[in-house]
C-alpha cells in the first residue's frame, strides 16, 4: 500500500513479533480475496480505496502453520487510523528507507511489490 508520494504503508501490529508489518487478515467464508482485502483496509485503518491490484499469491508460514497469501497492493490518498486492537501504529515510510526490524514475511512480500514496480515500467 502506498500513497500519492510513493511511501510504504507499514504497520505495527498489537500481537505476534514486534516490528514493522503490511496490513494483512484472513478471509471470512465464502469471501474473496480482494474483498478481504478491501475489507481489512477499512476495518483496521480506516481507510477506503477503489482499486485493489493483485499482485499474487505466496507460500507461507506463520506461527507453524502453512498459508496462502494473497497479496495486493493500493494506492491510499488519506491518513491511516489504527484501530487500537490489532494495529497500534501505522505510518508511510520512503520506499528507499524503510524502519527495522522487517519481518522475513514482509520483505518478501515487499520484494513481490518492487518487483511488480519494475514489470509495469
Amino acid at each position: 500500500m502506498t500513497n500519492p508520494r510513493g511511501e510504504v504503508l507499514l504497520l505495527r501490529h498489537s500481537y505476534g513479533p514486534k516490528g514493522w508489518g503490511l496490513l494483512g487478515g484472513g478471509l471470512d467464508r465464502n469471501e474473496a480475496p480482494e474483498a478481504a482485502a478491501f475489507r481489512e483496509l477499512r476495518e483496521e485503518i480506516g481507510c477506503e480505496a477503489t482499486v485493489m491490484t493483485r499482485l499474487g499469491t505466496m507460500a507461507e508460514e506463520i506461527s507453524g502453520s502453512p498459508h496462502i497469501a494473497h497479496v495486493f497492493t493500493t494506492m491510499i490518498d488519506a491518513v491511516p487510523v489504527p484501530d487500537q486492537r490489532e494495529i497500534v501504529e501505522a505510518k508511510f515510510f520512503p520506499a528507499h528507507s524503510l524502519p527495522e526490524p522487517l519481518g522475513v514475511i514482509t520483505r518478501r512480500r515487499l520484494d513481490l511489490w518492487r518487483d511488480s514496480l519494475k514489470r509495469s515500467t
